[in-house]
C-alpha cells in the first residue's frame, strides 16, 4: 500500500498542500495532470527524493516520511530512464543487488530471471549506447524490479515511445504487475494509457487531488 496523508511540499513559489490518497497493496495507480502541476514532485516525495514539509507517507504499515530513499525499498523509473553510461545491461539490472551485497550467483540468477520477464535476455552483454527507447525503458524497469521493491514509481515511462512500442510496453507493465503483485504509481499524460492500466486514477489539478476508481 502507498498512502499519503495531508502532504505538504514546497519549492520556491510552488507548493502542494493537504494532498491525501491511498493505493491498496497490489493496485495500479495512475497520476495525471497538466505539466507543472506537481506530479513529479509528489512522486519524488514518495520515493524520498524530495523533502516533505508536513503530513505523512506510509508504505504498508510503515511511516516512511523521514526514511532515506534506500530504506523505503521503492523501485523508481525516471522519465529519461537515467541508465548508467559505463555499465552493460546485465550490470544495470544487477546494480541494486550488488549495492545490497548479494552474492554473484544470486545476482546472476535474479538478473536473468528479470531479463526473461522483460524480453531483454539477448541484450544482457550489450552497452547501453545504441539501445532503442523501448529497450532502454525495459532495462530501467528491470533495474527497478530486480531487488523486489515493495512499490514501483514510474515517471512518464512511455512518453517518448512510438505507438507500437508504447503498446508493447503497456502489455509488459500489465504482465509485470500481474506477475509480481507490486503496487504501482505511474505518471502519464495519456488518457488511453491510464484507462488501460489503472485501477485508480489520481487527477492533480490546481493543488487538489481527485481520486477516481476504474
Amino acid at each position: 500500500m502507498i498512502a499519503v496523508e495531508q502532504l505538504q511540499i514546497s519549492a520556491g513559489a510552488f507548493a502542494l498542500n493537504g494532498i491525501s490518497f491511498a493505493l491498496p497493496a497490489g493496485s495500479y495507480g495512475v497520476l495525471m495532470g497538466r505539466t507543472g502541476v506537481g506530479k513529479t514532485t509528489l512522486l519524488e516525495a514518495i520515493c524520498g527524493l524530495r523533502r516533505v514539509h508536513g503530513g505523512r507517507i506510509r508504505l504498508g504499515e510503515d511511516n516512511v516520511t523521514d526514511w532515506p530513499p534506500a530504506r523505503r525499498n521503492i523501485g523508481f523509473v525516471p522519465q529519461d530512464a537515467a541508465l548508467f553510461p559505463h555499465l552493460k545491461v546485465r550490470e544495470q539490472i544487477g546494480f541494486s543487488l550488488a549495492v545490497r551485497k548479494q552474492s554473484t550467483e544470486a545476482i546472476r540468477q535474479r538478473v536473468e530471471e528479470v531479463a526473461g520477464w522483460l524480453g531483454i535476455t539477448p541484450l544482457l552483454e550489450r552497452p547501453i549506447a545504441g539501445l532503442s527507447g523501448g529497450e532502454a525503458q525495459r532495462v530501467a524497469l528491470g533495474r527497478a524490479l530486480a531487488f523486489q521493491p515493495r512499490a514501483l514509481c514510474l515517471d512518464e515511462p512511455l512518453s517518448a515511445l512510438d505507438q507500437d512500442t508504447r503498446e508493447s510496453m503497456c502489455e509488459l507493465l500489465e504482465s509485470v504487475q500481474s506477475r509480481t503483485g507490486v503496487t504501482v504509481l505511474h505518471i502519464t499524460h495519456n488518457r488511453a494509457e491510464a484507462e488501460r492500466l489503472a485501477d485508480c486514477v489520481l487527477d492533480l489539478r490546481d493543488g487538489q487531488l481527485e481520486v477516481r476508481h476504474a
